[in-house]
């Protein structure tokens, strides 16, 4: 398993992940992802905060990350960490606990940055992807509306937002 950051021939992918992702969500009645810009995921790779997890050499897991994320954090943004987004797994790769690969990688990331958190969020009340982060070591901060999604996608418009955090240590 390797981790780097995403380059610019694996939009294709990126965006074919998201698409088998969203069809997920759909198929479980969840908030689902929009599409999204492609211009975001080159802005992303462009500033290196696009990722992938190759297995074999092939794309196994994508996301994304930030330093900072007052959009949604709101306040909260204060503490230094690492923000993580759009977690996307190669359905040839599921069962194989990549987000606790992720989650390792996110650690030893933000102890190198002299970052506090590991902190993600999603948009819905699933119980399930709650339990899962759990899993992980995530405290589950609660729920919230954002009130002013400008700027953010679309599908923050569609429901509260669930928030988590993990120390990295």
């Amino acid at each position: 398993m390797t981790i780097k950051n995403s380059e610019l021939t694996d939009v294709p992918k990126i965006f074919e992940l998201y698409r088998i992702a969203t069809d997920f969500m759909k198929s479980k009645n969840q908030v689902h992802w929009p599409e999204f810009p492609k211009e975001l995921i080159i802005n992303e790779i462009e500033e290196n905060r696009q990722w992938k997890l190759l297995i074999n050499e092939q794309i196994a897991c994508i996301w994304a990350t930030t330093l900072n994320d007052e959009l949604i954090w709101g306040k909260e943004n204060n503490e230094p960490s690492l923000y993580i987004h759009r977690i996307a797994t190669n359905p040839e790769f599921r069962g194989q606990n990549l987000v606790k690969t992720l989650i390792t990688w996110a650690n030893e990331f933000g102890k190198k940055k002299s970052l506090n958190y590991i902190r993600m969020d999603t948009v819905g009340l699933n119980k399930g992807l709650i339990a899962h982060y759990e899993k992980f070591g995530f405290e589950f901060l609660g729920t919230k509306y954002i009130e002013n999604t400008n700027g953010l996608p679309e599908h923050y418009k569609d429901g509260e937002v669930c928030y988590f955090q993990k120390e990295i240590i």
